[in-house]
C-alpha cells in the first residue's frame, strides 16, 4: 500500500464587490506595508511571523516593473475600474512536510511556470511555515492578459445574440440581447480540475525523487472509490492547540472517525479472506473425486480438530496434556456455542452467516458516516454561529463610521480587521447554508450534536461486535482447516486401499 499524505488544495477570488483588495490580500500573505493607489489605503503587515519565501513570476512580455510587488497589484487596482471588479484568483495549497524547503520552492516555481506564467498569468506565491506542521503556498494570479506590449488588455467581448436568421434580438428594452465570450479560458470551470490535478502530478514526481513513499491524490474518497468518510479540515488554531494536547472538538472527531473507517476496513478485509478460503473449499471439493456433495458438517470437524490436537499432545508430559486438552475444549465449546447459536452446521451456511455479519457492519457503518456527516456539518454552524454573533456588533460599529468618517472607519477596520474577517466568514457561510440568520439556534445545535455523538458512540460498540464475530469465525476456520488437512491422508489411504481390493 502507497501511504497517502493529507491533500489541500483550494482556489478562489479576490473580488473588490466582497470588499477585498489585491494590494491587501498581497501585503497580508507576504507581509509587506503596501499602500493600495485606488483607494489610498496603507495595509502593514510587518509584523506578520511566518513567511519563508516570496517570490513573483512573469510571463515574458511582462513588464520588467512588475517584478515589484507593490507595482504590480496597484496596476492591477487602478486598471479595474468597476466597483465589483475581480482584481486576482487565489490558490492556497498543503506543501508536503517531507520536502525540504528548498524543494518546496522548485516545487511551487515548477508548478506556477507550467500552470499559470506559460499562458500568460503574472504570478506572486508566498509559502508560510509557523513551524506547527503545517508548511502552505498561496498564489496569486492576474485575471486579465497583457498584450505584446505589456499593457493590460481584455478579459472577455460581448457578442450579439442571433435568432434563426442571422439577425440581433431586440429586447423590450430596445437593446440588443448579447452574451459575453471569454478571450483568455482562464475562468473555465475544468481549470480548477487540471489544476487541483497538476499540483498532485507534481507533488508526487517531487515526493518520489525525494525517496519519500507518501504520495498525494487530488480526488475524493468517492473517486478513488473509497466507501470512507473524509476527516475535518483542523485549521490552523485547532492543530496548534492539539500540538499541546489540548483536545478539540475537531480532533476527536477526526479521530473517531479515523477509528471507525480503520474497523470497517479491518472487518472488510478478515470477511473478505474468509469468504475466499470458503469459495477455495467449495471448488477443491469440486474437483477432488469421490467427494459427497454435501457441504461438510462443521461440528464434526470440530471434532476431528480435537482428535487431532489430543493426538499430537501426546508426545508431551501428561500435565502439560491435562492443560492443552483443558484449552482446547474451551476452544472448541465456544466455537460449537457460536455455531448453535447461529444455526450454522456446514459451510454454505457460513457462508451465508459471513454475509450477514458483512451486510450488517457495512449497514452499521453507513448509519455512522450519516451522523459524522452531520456532525462536521454542525461543528461548522456552531463555530461561525458564535463568530457571528460575537462580532456582529463590531460589524455594525463600523457601518456607522462610513459616512463622512473615512480616517475613524479606517483605523477602526485596521484595529478590529481579524474579528471583522471572522465575521465576515461566519456571515457567508450562514447565508449560504440557512434560509434565517436573525436567530441561531445555536444551543439546538450543540444538543444535536451531543445526540449523534452519543448515537455514533452506540453504533461503534455494535461494530466491535461485528469484529468479534467475524474474530470467532476466524478461530472456527483455523480448526477446520487443521481438520481437513488431516482427513486427506486419510481419504488417500482409504481409496487405496479400495484399488488394492479391486485389483
Amino acid at each position: 500500500m502507497i501511504p497517502i499524505a493529507i491533500y489541500h488544495w483550494n482556489i478562489g477570488i479576490v473580488s473588490r464587490g466582497k470588499g477585498k483588495s489585491a494590494v491587501a490580500a498581497a501585503a497580508y500573505r507576504s507581509g509587506e506595508k503596501l499602500t493600495n493607489e485606488w483607494d489610498g489605503m496603507t495595509h502593514d503587515y510587518t509584523r506578520k511571523g511566518g513567511v519563508v519565501h516570496t517570490e513573483i513570476m512573469l510571463p515574458p512580455h511582462a513588464p520588467p516593473s512588475f517584478s515589484d510587488r507593490s507595482t504590480l497589484w496597484n496596476s492591477v487596482e487602478l486598471y479595474e475600474k468597476a466597483g465589483n471588479a475581480q482584481l486576482a484568483r487565489e490558490i492556497d495549497a498543503a506543501l508536503p512536510i517531507e520536502l525540504s524547503r528548498e524543494e518546496q520552492i522548485r516545487l511551487v516555481r515548477e508548478y506556477c511556470s507550467s500552470q499559470f506564467v506559460s499562458r500568460g498569468m503574472c504570478v506572486d506565491f508566498v509559502i508560510h511555515d509557523t513551524n506547527s506542521g503545517n508548511p502552505h503556498c498561496h498564489i496569486m494570479l492576474t485575471m486579465r492578459p497583457l498584450d505584446e506590449r505589456g499593457a493590460w488588455a481584455a478579459k472577455s467581448k460581448k457578442e450579439y445574440d442571433l435568432d434563426e436568421n442571422g439577425e440581433r434580438i431586440r429586447l423590450p428594452s430596445g437593446r440588443y440581447k448579447t452574451h459575453k465570450v471569454d478571450l483568455t479560458g482562464w475562468n473555465s470551470q475544468e481549470n480548477a480540475l487540471v489544476w487541483r490535478k497538476a499540483w498532485a502530478d507534481i507533488s508526487n514526481d517531487y515526493l518520489e525523487r525525494a525517496g519519500s513513499p507518501e504520495r498525494i491524490d487530488h480526488r475524493s474518497n468517492a473517486e478513488r472509490g473509497i466507501d470512507e468518510i473524509p476527516t475535518v479540515h483542523m485549521g490552523v488554531a485547532a492543530c496548534q492547540m492539539e500540538k499541546k494536547g489540548i483536545a478539540t472538538e475537531k480532533g476527536e472527531l477526526n479521530r473517531n472517525i479515523q477509528k471507525a473507517n480503520r474497523l470497517i476496513r479491518e472487518i472488510r478485509a478478515q470477511i473478505g479472506k474468509l469468504k475466499e478460503w470458503i469459495a477455495d473449499l467449495f471448488k477443491a471439493r469440486e474437483t477432488a473425486p469421490e467427494q459427497s456433495p454435501q457441504s461438510p458438517n462443521l461440528a464434526n470437524l470440530l471434532m476431528k480438530y480435537l482428535s487431532v490436537q489430543r493426538e499430537k499432545s501426546r508426545k508431551y508430559s501428561q500435565r502439560w496434556q491435562q492443560q492443552h486438552t483443558a484449552d482446547e475444549l474451551k476452544t472448541i465449546a465456544a466455537a460449537v456455542n457460536y455455531l448453535s447459536e447461529h444455526g450454522i452446521s456446514n459451510l454454505d451456511e457460513l457462508d451465508a452467516s459471513l454475509s450477514s455479519v458483512s451486510d450488517e457492519a457495512f449497514s452499521i457503518r453507513e448509519g455512522m458516516k450519516a451522523a459524522e456527516q452531520r456532525m462536521k456539518e454542525l461543528q461548522k454552524l456552531i463555530e461561525y454561529g458564535k463568530n457571528y454573533t460575537e462580532y456582529k456588533p463590531i460589524h455594525d460599529e463600523l457601518k456607522k463610521l462610513q459616512n463622512g468618517w473615512t480616517n475613524k472607519r479606517d483605523k477602526y477596520e485596521e484595529a478590529h480587521r481579524a474579528e471583522l474577517t471572522l465575521w465576515n466568514a461566519a456571515s457567508r457561510y450562514l447565508h449560504a447554508n440557512l434560509t434565517d440568520t436573525k436567530t441561531l439556534p445555536i444551543s439546538k445545535w450543540k444538543q444535536e450534536y451531543a445526540d449523534l455523538k452519543v448515537q455514533r458512540d452506540t453504533d461503534y460498540t455494535k461494530l466491535e461486535a461485528a469484529r468479534a464475530e467475524v474474530a470467532e469465525l476466524q478461530k472456527i476456520r483455523k480448526c477446520v482447516d487443521i481438520a481437513l488437512k488431516a482427513e486427506q491422508p486419510e481419504q488417500t489411504q482409504n481409496r487405496t486401499k479400495r484399488q488394492e481390493q479391486e485389483r
